[in-house]
């Protein structure tokens, strides 16, 4: 058969040669002609960071949180678009630091990032949607709760209660407790006993799951009760299928002063730990003891000994820790060594005077050591004794059900959670200049930003500031032709695909959108 004339179909050997005449004609056009003849004058106008904010909302979605947001929606005078309005409220606390007012975020969404199905938003729609969010905070809290356990399949029987002191403005009252019109004391000053210095001082709850998924938050004044604290909780979340609340607290929380008075309710257990350093009688029996240690995570051996008929004493032995207490160690060594050095030719009033300023600082002075005729050395038995130490601590608890794997994981829980305290804290102190709703509205915003981080953190094992730093390698290029906007991502690497991946996410298309001037 012999094609006398084509009318129009598509032919698949005329095709291909239509493609081998393209390549031909790149080869001989510089990359501005070519750029003219594809795209009609196609420009290169704008490039954002767009991984992180993709894989944010892809977890936001995974959670079916805009699902949640958008029914809530539907009991307020909200536009349709709050619920992207407010991820975008929750992606600035994860990417764009704490406490930024709605005229930062608003500024932040329309010229440094893409947000999908938000290509601007105003101040006034960020304050609004901040002042919502306070109004259903309790409701939201629970439906949150119930969304994510049934999503991750958590093990919500019990949760860790974890606490955190820090300064506030007077101004911000607890939550409920408003008094805008300042007529009568109200807030932190009503529930502060008369006299109380820490009337200005703020108690942040968080309970997490034994995965450390933060699923809900409070605020209490600084002089606030424990035990209270912990009552409270248990009947804000009562009927929320928990069994247990286990009260977790670091060495240097108050509650490791007054574990006594939590105990008196039998309820009111805790995980506490204590210092292997502090010379006490409990730390140097549980290092006198002999066992073996088991293997509780890949870089976790625990070893439970008995000291104590009422409390449960766990040593830990964290490996990544190790290494790092080493290193400082040898660096700390290293540069004692350098101060010492020759310095047996002072007189010993220049000694003196170099030992005085050894000894001020905390972390060098104890593997110094000065010898009966006043001449400085290096305190080898010092250092014998820190390397016994590295990466252990000890924790103490009350629970007698708990296995001593979970009571170690459950305290380092505090540890992977002090990043999302330095922001609660350091945010609630820049709303100073705002009023109570401001400082309600940052407290669960940012427990839903920890939400999502934390999510992303446990399915990768990286810590969030690596996950950031590389999928903000993933950029959004604008492009802007006579005719039409087209914005395309960067290509992926295999690490990226692989972070993507882990986090259950599909990588984001290639074309991004797609547009004429007219919308």
């Amino acid at each position: 058969m012999q094609v006398i004339y084509n009318f129009g179909r598509d032919d698949a050997s005329n095709r291909q040669a239509l493609l081998r005449l393209a390549a031909s004609v790149v080869k001989i056009l510089d990359p501005a002609q070519l750029l003219d003849v594809t795209a009609d004058g196609l420009e290169f106008v704008d490039s954002r960071p767009f991984g992180a904010v993709w894989a944010l909302d892809g977890l936001w979605r995974q959670l079916e949180l805009d699902g949640t947001f958008r029914r809530m929606r539907r009991d307020g005078a909200l536009d349709p678009a709050a619920e992207r309005v407010l991820f975008a409220l929750v992606a600035g606390r994860a990417l764009a630091g704490s406490a930024d007012p709605p005229a930062e975020v608003a500024r932040w969404v329309n010229e440094d990032v893409f947000v999908d199905g938000l290509p601007a938003t105003t101040e006034n729609d960020c304050q609004k949607v901040t002042e919502w969010l306070c109004e259903v905070s309790g409701r939201l809290q629970e439906e949150v709760f119930h969304r994510v356990a049934d999503r991750l399949g958590l093990e919500a029987d019990l949760l860790f209660f974890e606490s955190a002191h820090g300064a506030l403005p007077p101004d911000l009252g607890l939550d409920g407790d408003e008094d805008p019109q300042g007529a009568g004391t109200t807030g932190f000053q009503a529930l502060a006993p008369p006299g109380c210095h820490e009337a200005h001082q703020s108690v942040i709850g968080l309970a997490v799951t034994r995965s450390g998924i933060p699923l809900r938050v409070w605020r209490w004044p600084g002089c606030a009760d424990d035990a209270a604290m912990i009552r409270q909780a248990r009947e804000d979340m009562k009927g929320w299928t928990l069994s247990r609340v286990v009260r977790t607290a670091d060495r240097g929380c108050p509650v490791a002063a007054g574990r006594c008075a939590l105990h008196k309710d039998d309820d009111h257990h805790y995980i506490v730990g204590a210092k292997l350093r502090s010379g006490s009688a409990e730390a140097d029996a549980a290092l006198s003891r002999q066992g073996r240690y088991h293997r509780a995570a890949a870089n976790l051996r625990v070893k439970e000994v008995h000291i104590a008929a009422d409390e449960r004493f766990v040593i830990c032995c964290d490996t990544r820790t190790a290494q790092r207490d080493a290193e400082v160690r040898t660096r700390l060594v290293e540069e004692l060594s350098a101060l010492i050095d020759d310095t047996d030719r002072l007189s010993l009033a220049d000694r003196t005077d170099l030992h005085l300023e050894i000894a001020a600082h905390p972390r060098m002075r104890r593997y110094l050591r000065l010898t009966p005729g006043g001449l400085l050395r290096i305190d080898v038995k010092a250092v014998k004794t820190e390397e016994n130490l590295d990466g252990k601590y000890l924790v103490r608890t009350t629970d007698p059900e708990l296995p001593a794997e979970e009571i170690a994981l459950g305290y380092m829980r505090l540890l992977e959670t002090e990043r999302g305290w330095r922001d609660l804290l350091a945010g609630l102190r820049r709303l100073q200049t705002q009023g109570e709703p401001g400082g309600r509205g940052h407290l669960l915003l940012t427990w839903l930003s920890l939400l999502l981080v934390r999510v992303a953190e446990s399915r990768t094992g990286l810590p969030w500031s690596r996950l950031r730093r590389e999928l903000d390698r993933i950029k959004l290029g604008t492009f802007a032709a006579r005719t039409s906007v087209l914005r395309q991502r960067t290509e992926i690497t295999e690490e990226q695909y692989g972070l993507l991946a882990a986090l259950g996410l599909a990588p984001p298309p290639r074309i991004v959108q797609s547009t004429s001037p007219d919308g």
